[in-house]
């Protein structure tokens, strides 16, 4: 094995390494949190029947939650590293069974939406480059402005008064189709200007003008020479695009019923469902930590040259 490819290997295992004792650290974080907030299950569940304060006591009792936050943490983990998240005290369901359930319709909502970003970002920036006309290049410009200047979930409230409240095209729950245009017209603003000035200047490089003079198809130029020296930025951008990907779509799952991660934590912090509360967290964080971990190693396979 060659000396860069060690050194690649070790940054790599480095990297990972420090991602992992970020997610352990937010995890042990949210956990004390959700602590440190007024009220517990039992409180929630006391204003909602009629249970003396002994049966509240015993049943704090019986959840552990009269123990101290540190022999909470303790007993939590050892349980979530061996696969069990526990029952969630409000519905009295394993925990591993509601992120199961609820995870498919979050996967399918990330990778449409990641999807339609990419696909737009591309068509856009290809477009602008090869044809080099003042309104592609515009467009390049109103896509990215559209990303920083307004809120996902500010459009999505908007989308459901025009497209489903006045218009009446689809439902105002339960539809993944606007919500994925919506996510994915916002990850393609955050791909596309960078994107489209890295093309710009892969166009003046020697090859390509040798190419072009050549009389190669347009699109063979973009597929063959113009795409593979603005992949490594490419792979960045959609790195950080799939990080933030995930917030957009915990809040776009409330924002439209859509039975989810985001639907499921929401609900389960109104209830003080701690397990629940806890094992979604973890699994969100998880996810980031896999997407920064692919997306460096990736990275570095593709330019090896990338430092630690």
């Amino acid at each position: 094995m060659s000396r860069l490819a060690t050194d690649t290997l070790a940054a790599v295992a480095l990297r990972l390494a420090k991602m992992l004792l970020q997610a352990a650290a937010i995890v042990v974080l949210v956990f004390l949190l959700v602590r440190v907030v007024p009220g517990d299950t039992v409180d929630v569940l006391a204003a909602q029947g009629d249970l003396t304060e002994a049966q509240q006591q015993a049943m704090r009792h019986e959840l552990g939650l009269d123990r101290s936050a540190g022999a909470q943490l303790v007993a939590w983990s050892a349980a979530a590293l061996s696969g069990d998240f526990g029952q969630s005290i409000r519905f009295h369901r394993p925990v591993a069974d509601m992120l199961a359930t609820a995870l498919p319709t979050t996967l399918t909502f990330a990778s449409l939406s990641f999807a339609v970003g990419i696909v737009i970002a591309f068509t856009i920036a290809i477009a602008a480059v090869t044809s080099g006309t003042g309104k592609a290049v515009a467009l390049v410009d109103a896509v990215n402005i559209w990303s920083i200047a307004f809120p996902t979930f500010c459009v999505g409230v908007l989308g459901i008064l025009i497209v489903s409240v006045w218009l009446g095209w689809l439902p105002v729950l339960g539809s993944m189709v606007l919500p994925v245009v919506i996510i994915g017209i916002d990850n393609a603003g955050q791909i596309v200007k960078p994107l489209h000035e890295e093309l710009r200047e892969a166009t003046a490089a020697a090859h390509v003008r040798t190419a072009r003079a050549k009389g190669l198809h347009p699109i063979r130029v973009v597929v063959v020479h113009l795409l593979p020296t603005a992949l490594p930025i490419a792979l960045t951008l959609s790195g950080l695009v799939l990080a933030g990907l995930v917030a957009g779509t915990l809040t776009m799952e409330v924002l439209f019923g859509l039975p989810g991660i985001g639907s499921l934590l929401l609900n389960a912090i109104h209830g003080r469902d701690y397990p629940v509360v806890q094992a979604a967290i973890a699994v969100i964080v998880v996810a980031l930590v896999a997407i920064n971990a692919a997306t460096d190693i990736l990275h570095r396979l593709i330019d090896p040259r990338v430092s630690a």
